[in-house]
């Protein structure tokens, strides 16, 4: 899930705009830090709960120490865009973001064990140009990292006081069953076949996609709109604007899962592609039918290990764009976050933070997680 622009100055017709990888970045970059600030110290009180092994793991994780605990401020944590939208959730409903800073605590480190768990099913060895945790610790202890992680989520939202706690431990708890189940049909997919009746189709895609990626930022926004005292409505409304946003930022991701630089995303250049991963870009090449469609399609069929060659994978790639596949890809990026608009217009948010949740959906298009 590292991430890196899909290319400099790629403009993407969104909302009737055109929005530019070198546009409002700054004002994004600063609006996450708010957040981040708001919510780290927080963040770093509840990892300080763990056993001293498993918080050394997950600091290391949360990119805020080396591997014998040493701090390094060098490393990337992340943009922190799911404890953003819970401190932005609350604000648009006209709450202080501080009453979210619970909520924001648990869904990033619901995001941080999907991550640890999510690199050791993918046997990714990088993330965010360094190790990831069960490279550098062992499997089995990366395991039980990312179980700790999940367990401190649930105890900290739980701890919440106040008439919200329950609704949004039962939130959390269907979120985790929803994320769970997109991992699963992401994991499934691997062993259908490109092609066929049994193929798999980018309708069953988008529902993986929600489940696995949009559940969390959904429930991150419902829960600052909930911890914030809103009606249901809204709530469901942020959750709703979340899901969609989640396919968007999934489909940006095997965008560059594909065609992202390695010395941003910290991952080896068309790594989806060589680990067969289906992936909405591919799946909509193949759909297409051209003759572009069928040679990709001849290629991702081919004897295991054809993609590792350098040059059968960029052939692929390059097919992968010729039958239309980027393209496609960046359309459905943009139309998942213009529903996500329309989702946050549907009901009354506070314009300040509204406007906010605004810049950072545009930015999500060419983010730099």
């Amino acid at each position: 899930m590292g991430t890196a622009a899909v290319a400099p100055g790629t403009a993407v017709a969104w909302g009737g705009r055109a929005a530019d990888a070198r546009g409002a970045d700054g004002d994004v970059a600063a609006l996450l830090l708010r957040c981040r600030e708001l919510v780290r110290p927080a963040l770093a009180g509840a990892v300080g709960r763990l056993h001293p092994w498993t918080g050394e793991m997950a600091a290391f994780s949360l990119g805020w120490a080396d591997v014998d605990g040493t701090p390094e401020p060098g490393a990337s944590e992340g943009k922190g865009v799911r404890q953003a939208l819970a401190v932005l959730g609350a604000e648009a409903v006209g709450a202080d973001g501080r009453v979210a800073v619970s909520g924001a605590v648990a869904v990033e480190l619901v995001h941080a064990f999907s991550l640890l768990h999510d690199d050791i099913m993918d046997g990714d060895a990088m993330r965010r140009q360094r190790e990831t945790v069960w490279k550098a610790y062992g499997t089995g202890p990366a395991v039980l990292a990312g179980d700790a992680l999940f367990a401190l989520a649930v105890q900290c939202l739980a701890e919440v006081p106040g008439t919200h706690t329950g609704p949004a431990v039962r939130r959390l708890g269907e979120t985790l069953t929803d994320l769970v189940r997109g991992q699963a049909d992401d994991l499934c997919f691997e062993e259908r076949p490109w092609t066929g009746p049994d193929a798999v189709r980018p309708d069953a895609y988008r529902v993986m996609a929600e489940h696995k990626t949009g559940s969390l930022l959904g429930c991150a926004a419902a829960l600052g709109a909930l911890l914030g005292g809103a009606p249901e409505a809204t709530v469901a409304a942020l959750d709703r604007a979340g899901r969609h946003l989640g396919v968007a930022f999934q489909v940006v991701d095997d965008l560059l899962g594909v065609w992202g630089d390695p010395a941003v995303t910290g991952k080896p250049v068309h790594s989806d592609l060589r680990r067969g991963k289906k992936t909405y870009p591919v799946l909509t090449a193949l759909a297409a039918g051209t003759p572009a469609s069928l040679e990709l399609a001849g290629l991702l069929e081919a004897a295991p290990g054809t993609l590792e060659d350098p040059v059968a994978a960029a052939r692929a790639a390059y097919l992968a764009e010729r039958a239309g596949g980027r393209d496609a890809a960046l359309r459905e990026a943009a139309h998942q976050l213009s529903e996500a608009r329309r989702c946050l217009h549907a009901v009354p948010l506070a314009p300040g933070p509204s406007q906010d949740l605004d810049a950072l959906l545009a930015f999500l298009l060419h983010r730099a997680v």
